[in-house]
């Protein structure tokens, strides 16, 4: 489902127009990037929790030119999926 489809969904399952729901999407993607920069984790009980995790700088080999590269440390955010939707997805 793209994001576009998502709007659509939730514009005609929460009786909103599409540009209400554009808006509401965005506001909450925004809202988890916020809560990823301050605090580092986002719960949303019964969906999930996302994140922040530091994956440490590593050397790595190209694998055409067999050369050794240094890739440096950063974030990544990993997601891990809760009870219900687990059980919403095997159903």
């Amino acid at each position: 489902m793209s994001k576009q489809e998502l709007i659509e969904y939730a514009a005609a399952n929460a009786g909103l127009t599409k540009a209400d729901a554009g808006r509401a999407l965005e506001a909450i993607i925004e809202g988890i990037k916020e809560g990823l920069k301050t605090k580092n984790k986002v719960t949303l009980v019964g969906f999930g929790t996302f994140e922040m995790k530091e994956r440490a700088a590593r050397d790595c080999r190209n694998p055409l030119t067999g050369e050794t590269v240094h890739v440096d440390a950063k974030n990544v955010v990993s997601f891990k999926a809760g009870s219900k939707l687990k059980d919403a997805v095997n159903e």
